[in-house]
């Protein structure tokens, strides 16, 4: 294989398109662009959600509730099929060592996956499919 003679398959590139090169191309006199209108000016683009001047849909629509983002509690989350991976006895503390969550995170187990052996686990929040499935497998549940 020589480098210098590597060429694209043949049919599979195009040349550009080059408009507004007169009438013999296809694309010459309005290059595309119709006949007038804000659509064929220069830098003539609608902003989005524009709707011609009608109130757009999303002024249109009711604004209502509020969530200060701020004061949001937020869980790292982790999955019973993840679970096994950690050992036997699971708490934030072992999994911080680990890397898997950060030092000030609260920790919940949602309940996606089997588990394979009895786990014991301490966690902020479990949900009830979780919570099931651990006993079931014989581990025990901690909330903190």
């Amino acid at each position: 294989m020589i480098l210098s003679r590597l060429r694209p398959k043949a049919g599979s590139t195009h040349s550009r398109k080059r408009v507004g090169r007169g009438d013999g191309s296809g694309l010459g006199g309005t290059a595309g662009k119709g006949h007038k209108g804000q659509k064929a000016r220069t830098g003539g683009r609608v902003r989005r959600g524009f709707e011609g001047g009608q109130s757009p849909l999303v002024r249109r629509l009711p604004k209502f509730g509020f969530t200060n983002a701020s004061f949001k509690t937020r869980y790292e989350i982790i999955n019973l099929d993840e679970l096994s991976a950690y050992g036997s006895d699971i708490s934030p503390d072992s999994l911080v060592s680990k890397g898997r969550i950060g030092a000030n995170s609260l920790l919940k187990v949602l309940g996606n996956g089997k588990l394979d052996k009895p786990v014991n686990v301490k966690a902020h929040k479990f949900s009830e499919s979780a919570k099931a499935a651990i006993e079931k497998a014989g581990g025990k549940v901690e909330v903190i």
